[in-house]
């Protein structure tokens, strides 16, 4: 039995790892790679082992960069099962078909400018009707039921806590007589956040892949994020500007409606209109609402005080599908809060909302989480003072600011306490760390071995096969 790291390897997207046991083949997540235009387009592209080989595929989330590749691996031949949650498989059903809508967009912008230089076209990487015909082949399970993908392998997924649906997978393995119990993280979230409930302890696991997005950092406090919003909303209000919150579609998004909600109902900011401009997460939020069973105590009280209670909607909030409405909000002359796609300003409304309006001084673009290198949010977050958007310059004379704590992903001293628990209830000796730039996979490498005396502790190369 062994295992393969080809995607999120000592980077952080485009998570993809091969676990071979039996002669039979098991992926764990088939994300999309993120980066510089030309290395993701061939990395997406081609698929480093024989598609035809693989026997099933196991998804922790829905995330782009663990789901995402999925529509290019059943084109390229695979015809077995995708593994997931329910609510995981539900919000494919959004964000796949969105993702291959946004594959043809990009090409046919791509395929004008190769025209005019009297180049062949390009094909996309899928397209949006092939990426809801992969959703045949999702099998749903919930958690703490354990299932067979392979001969040899019994899995079971365990909450991780992170966006609605997101699974730690704990795998058992037996090959030959020989048995080894090994647990992937996918992206492990935080305790105390609202909405979802908090990871799931592992028992008796032997070797453990874990994610490092944060591994050499801390987040601020929920209770500090709220705080920090709120001043950064008010002082907004003041100066009579916008508040851009360029947020991801699944999970941030709602989280921060659900802040506003609680902020609103707590006299704590003064009227001012919410409207979360993206069509994809609204298609994300009527998923939430569908999976109440994966809400936390807090939201599930919020639920009982009033049946009518929806966490995801209240009077000052507008969900904004249709495009001449989203046009309309650059022209708004008052002060508004605009949550929009995508995260990391790489694409999707939020560009629009950035054009109009980042040479306002008395805009606020604020970052609710990570920003991945080479991205325009990396850069604005970097402070750089010019960037280019649809091709054009502008000066950033907006307010720039990022509040960690409303991040999904588990800090280095989350990562450490839940893996420390984890040794507690089993015999844990071998960790991969994987989901992270160098210097936050090593730096959480070394906080395993050094604070948590894990013997075995290794950060993989693109590429490396380590035997089980």
């Amino acid at each position: 039995m062994n295992i393969q790291f080809l995607g999120a390897a000592r980077t952080v997207t485009g998570s993809m790892h091969l676990v071979t046991v039996n002669g039979h083949r098991l992926l764990l997540d088939c994300g999309l790679f993120q980066g510089r235009r030309a290395e993701t387009w061939e990395r997406n592209r081609t698929f480093p082992f024989n598609v035809a080989e693989l026997d099933a595929v196991v998804l922790s989330h829905a995330h782009i960069d663990h789901s995402g590749n999925l529509p290019n691996l059943v084109k390229a031949g695979f015809h077995g099962c995708v593994y997931a949650t329910s609510a995981t498989r539900d919000l494919c059903a959004a964000m796949l078909p969105d993702s291959g809508h946004i594959q043809e967009s990009d090409t046919a912008y791509v395929n004008k400018k190769r025209a005019r230089q009297n180049l062949p076209p390009v094909e996309p990487l899928y397209t949006r009707q092939e990426a809801i015909a992969t959703l045949s082949s999702f099998h749903s399970l919930e958690y703490g039921h354990t299932f067979m993908p392979v001969p040899g392998v019994k899995a079971t997924f365990l909450d991780a806590g992170h966006i609605l649906g997101s699974a730690i997978t704990v795998l058992d393995l037996d090959e030959g007589g020989r048995r080894l119990r090994l647990a992937f993280t996918g992206d492990l979230g935080r305790k105390g956040l609202p909405i979802l409930r908090d990871p799931a302890p592992v028992e008796g696991a032997d070797a453990l892949i874990v994610e490092s997005t944060y591994g050499a950092r801390t987040h601020e406090t929920p209770d500090q994020a709220r705080d920090r919003l709120v001043e950064i909303t008010r002082e907004t209000q003041r100066r009579g500007g916008k508040l851009l919150i360029p947020a991801f579609a699944v999970g941030r998004t709602q989280e921060i409606v659900y802040g506003f909600h609680r902020l609103f109902e707590a006299g704590a900011l003064r009227p001012i209109s919410v409207y979360v401009d993206s069509p994809l997460a609204i298609n994300v939020t009527e998923a939430f609402r569908l999976h109440p069973e994966c809400y936390d105590a807090d939201v599930n009280d919020f639920l009982l005080r009033d049946s009518h209670n929806d966490p995801f909607g209240f009077g000052r909030l507008t969900y904004v599908r249709d495009v001449e409405d989203s046009k309309a909000l650059n022209t708004l002359d008052k002060p508004a809060i605009i949550i929009a796609a995508s995260g990391m300003c790489e694409g999707g409304r939020i560009l629009h909302h950035l054009r109009h309006n980042i040479e306002d001084p008395r805009t606020c673009i604020l970052f609710p989480g990570f920003q991945a290198e080479n991205t325009l949010g990396r850069r604005l977050v970097d402070g750089e003072k010019k960037v280019r958007i649809f091709g054009e310059e502008f000066r950033v004379r907006a307010r720039v600011e990022q509040i960690n704590g409303y991040s999904a992903h588990a800090d280095r001293d989350e990562l450490l306490g839940w893996t420390r628990e984890a040794m507690a209830r089993g015999p844990l000796k071998r960790a991969f760390v994987v989901h992270g730039d160098e210097t936050n996979a090593f730096a959480l490498a070394q906080g395993l071995q050094q604070e948590l005396g894990i013997r075995e502790v290794v950060v993989p190369e693109r590429g490396q096969e380590v035997e089980l």
